[in-house]
């Protein structure tokens, strides 16, 4: 019998393993199988139960990007797809007097336009529209997301200079929870998975994701 030990590998092949480097997103929340359900044929077939994904609409580009990165790398089939649009509280009379279409048909338009798109891509897709009113933005999106039960929460996200970031620190909670601080009020406040998803600018391309653990993450797609 022939003498057994350790192998050793030439060193390109070394190399070649230590510089191969596999981009993964960060980790999506998975459908899991259910009970089995009857089949055709009297046979038993496995069901899979769908999650329900929000995201936060309106007219913005970014939000726009949001919608089209989860219907291609986070939503499935079977998931339950909620577009969620937050009002800011008025002194005028509330959505329980009103339909939100009448007192914010731009709004209610946007969330149809959204609508579409989700059906155009993914025909089998349920989708719901959920319009809520909020004085702040982040407070309203989470405990929204909470009521419904959400498995993940997508937000589009501006790029926004060091400039602005140092103003938002130096106002406090009060400025995080209004505007584009409300991504990050989400992000860390959020009973569920939540992520920000913008566009990455430049030749390179790809998307940047932040969640709580990862903040700016390339996505190549």
């Amino acid at each position: 019998m022939g003498r057994t030990g350790p192998v050793r590998l030439p060193g390109f092949c070394l190399n070649r393993v230590a510089t191969r480097v596999r981009v993964r997103s960060p980790p999506v929340v998975e459908a899991k199988p259910v009970s089995a359900a009857k089949g055709p044929g009297g046979g038993e077939g496995v069901t899979t139960a769908g999650r329900k994904v929000m995201i936060v609409v309106d007219s913005s580009p970014e939000a726009k990007c949001a919608l089209q990165w989860a219907l291609s790398h986070a939503i499935q089939g079977q998931d339950t797809v909620v577009l969620l649009s937050v009002i800011r509280t008025t002194s005028s009379s509330s959505s329980s007097q009103h339909g939100f279409e009448e007192m914010n048909p731009r709004v209610y338009e946007v969330a149809c336009n959204m609508k579409n798109l989700c059906h155009t891509k993914k025909p089998e897709l349920q989708v719901e529209v959920s319009m809520v009113e909020g004085k702040e933005r982040g407070p309203t999106i989470v405990e929204e997301a909470r009521r419904q039960g959400v498995s993940l929460l997508v937000l589009g996200q501006r790029r926004r200079s060091v400039t602005w970031r140092l103003m938002v620190a130096w106002i406090g909670g009060g400025g995080q929870a209004n505007a584009a601080g409300a991504v990050d009020y989400c992000i860390q406040n959020s009973s569920c998975m939540a992520l920000a998803v913008r566009k990455k600018s430049g030749r390179s391309g790809g998307y940047l994701i932040t969640t709580k653990r990862h903040k700016d993450f390339w996505l190549l797609a």
